[in-house]
Parts: C-alpha cells; structure tokens; sequence
C-alpha cells in the first residue's frame, strides 16, 4: 500500500500544479515504474553511482504534465549503501530546489534501514499503515526507529478501510 499511497499522492499535488517529483528509493523490490507504465532500466541507482544524469533519469507520465519520476533503476548489489551514500543526500539537496514536491518511495520501515537512513535526509516522513492488518507493535516500531534518527513524522496513512466499517457506514452510509 506505501507505494500505491505515495503514487496517489504525487498525482493529486500535480493536478493541484505543484511541480512533483517521485523517486523509486526501494531499490530491492521496485513498483512505481509498474504503476505509471515506466521503463526502469536506467533510474535512480544510476544517477547515485554516477552513469547518468538526474536529468536523463527523470521521466514524465501521462498522468500530470507536472509530474516527473525517477525509477529505482537496476537492483544494486548495495542497496543500503547507495541510499546513505553523499550522492543520495545531494540529489535530495539539489532537486528539493527545483520541485515543489518531492516524494520518495522506501521500502518498509521494519524490513531494512533505507526508509530510516533517508528519513535523515528529508524535510519529513509518512507511515502508511494497513487497516486489520498492520499490528500496533509494528507501527509503534516504525515510530521508535523514526525516532531514533530525529525524524519528522508528518503523519499517518489508514488505507485498506472497508465501505462496510461501522464508522464510515454511521457517518457516510446511513440516514
């Protein structure tokens, strides 16, 4: 659902006309590329080890002329290393500057450090949780690890929610 969830979100910024930038930074199991019908390969792997431009990476879509992405690119033998590399903080630095919006997509939080590691990096974080299926023990650990590195917790995504729910229904369904 995170990479559904921020996917959702670059779209909505950029139909608003806030220029938006997404990167694929789940450099072991990469999706944006497949949810926006995008080759990956060359993307965000590359730029960080220095093959191509962030330029040559970027990649417009048909969603929003507003919207650029960047894919994850190759599968690196070093995921966590690109991701707390000089070169990654930079790229943050430089395109922060030249978009209004940008959007990274990690890989989640309680599988390995990337998502913490570049929660260093950037202005702030989002945890996308799953309704009935995410346990409250890993949300608080997702939080804990935030924590850890001084994170700037933005908020909470609830997605998976059924119409049938009683609050929804008590509030949007009945009369």
């Amino acid at each position: 659902g995170k990479s559904t969830t921020i996917s959702n979100l670059a779209v909505t910024f950029a139909q608003q006309g806030k220029k938006v930038l997404l990167i694929d930074a789940d450099l072991r199991k990469p999706s944006v590329h497949m949810t926006f019908r995008l080759q990956n390969r060359s993307g965000l792997t590359n730029v960080l080890t220095r093959q191509i431009s962030v330029n040559d990476a970027m990649q417009g879509t048909n969603f929003s002329e507003n919207l650029a992405i960047i894919s994850s690119g190759p599968v690196p033998p070093n995921p966590s290393e690109l991701i707390g590399s000089a070169a990654m903080k930079n790229l943050i630095d430089s395109v922060t500057e030249a978009f209004d919006i940008v959007l990274i997509d990690t890989p989640p939080l309680s599988a390995v450090t990337d998502a913490q590691i570049l929660s260093r990096y950037i202005g702030g974080a989002v945890i996308v949780v799953r309704a009935n299926q995410t346990k409250k023990e890993s949300v608080t650990k997702a939080k804990k690890l935030l924590d850890q590195v001084n994170a700037n917790i933005l908020g909470v995504v609830l997605h998976g929610v059924e119409a049938s729910d009683s609050a929804y229904y008590y509030y949007y369904g009945a009369e």
